[in-house]
């Protein structure tokens, strides 16, 4: 898992859900890292691939990427989620493992609350149930 410092609060209820889910699906958690901000979520992702691509114990089977981008009042909302969304894209297309998009793009509190438990569901559980399919598509595809 990756995930950031910036809107802290949030960030820490995404990733607390997804522990639990991967905690009952008895998951191994290869890696746990924070970044300043969902901008920092790619390079730390390729830099953490890199260096255990060849390792036994830690290679991650999936990435799932953690944080939260609340709009301002300034354009920086707009590139900072482009940003992260595309670079998250060009890391599935790059990898040879899946990273799972748990990064919230909300409007305000509100919406991040709806969406960490509330009437949208837990993100974060749902980027842990999302990673552990990939793992078993991926894990499906070797055998054949």
């Amino acid at each position: 898992m990756v995930r950031t410092e910036w809107n802290a609060p949030v960030v820490e209820v995404l990733y607390a859900g997804c522990k639990k889910i991967l905690s009952e699906e008895k998951a191994v958690l290869a890696g746990d890292i924070l970044v300043p901000g969902a901008f920092e979520i790619s390079f730390a992702i390729k830099k953490y691939w890199e260096e255990t691509k060849h390792a036994k114990s830690n290679r991650p089977e999936a990435f799932i990427a953690l944080g939260c981008v609340i709009r301002g009042n300034t354009p920086h909302f707009e590139y900072v989620c482009q940003a992260v969304t595309d670079g998250i894209v060009q890391l599935n297309l790059s990898l040879p493992v899946p990273v799972i998009f748990g990064v919230l793009t909300v409007d305000n509190l509100e919406q991040a609350r709806e969406r960490t438990g509330g009437s949208h569901g837990h993100k974060g559980e749902e980027a842990a149930h999302t990673a552990l399919k990939m793992i078993s598509f991926c894990r499906t595809l070797r055998k054949t």
